[in-house]
């Protein structure tokens, strides 16, 4: 296992520290682009959130990632967060 793989990384709702593979990231590009990063792999800030529902509907209802990605997510990726 490479370092990253046995690195936390700490979910904006709960705070908890947990590994890369119970978190869904969120990533904001160069140009600003909010992508959910599925493999992990995208270059950009990142923003992570466990996969239970009660920090997934905590994010969306308070819109958690405009704060911690400093600016204004798409509603289409709050929607489909909300199908995770």
């Amino acid at each position: 296992m490479s370092n990253s793989d046995l690195r936390l990384r700490k979910c904006i709702v709960c705070k908890e520290q947990k590994s890369k593979k119970d978190l869904i990231r969120i990533v904001k590009d160069k140009e600003g682009n909010i992508n959910i990063d599925y493999s992990g792999k995208l270059n950009g800030r990142g923003a992570y959130i466990c996969k239970n529902k009660s920090c997934l509907n905590t994010a969306i209802s308070k819109k958690l990632l405009n704060r911690h990605l400093k600016t204004n997510v798409d509603d289409k990726i709050y929607k489909e967060l909300e199908t995770m």
